[in-house]
């Protein structure tokens, strides 16, 4: 196989980390208008065509930028999701490309986190 398959995170995993580990990155790579309308608690929205730039913007812009900080290469929770896990996909590729060698992506998106929790 030329490419290793992107890793990818359950829901039962990440629901398992939300809102309890201290170390999860979580990143919603979808438009403005569908993180209006619902998000995973603790999520933070950088669209899919600017996690490149982000992932390499020095530590103090992310932080500036996106109010949080930015997760190390090795984190070892990096979440990517978007509504349903292609864009994520991508984006979870390109974190890959740039080093971020644990950046997983949550494939049931949020379709399946709103399915799941009933929202």
């Amino acid at each position: 196989m030329a490419k290793t398959a992107t890793k990818q995170i359950s829901y039962e995993d990440l629901k398992a980390l939300v809102g309890k580990s201290q170390n999860l990155f979580l990143f919603d790579v979808r438009t403005k208008e569908e993180v209006d309308e619902g998000h995973i608690p603790g999520s933070v929205h950088i669209p899919v065509d600017t996690v490149g730039t982000a992932l390499e913007m020095n530590p103090e812009e992310f932080l500036a930028k996106y109010g949080v900080t930015k997760p190390p290469l090795d984190a070892p929770e990096l979440v990517f999701y978007c509504r349903i896990g292609r864009r994520s996909e991508m984006a979870t590729n390109k974190a890959h490309s740039l080093g971020y060698v644990n950046a997983r992506n949550y494939t049931g998106g949020y379709t399946q986190w709103s399915q799941k929790e009933g929202k």
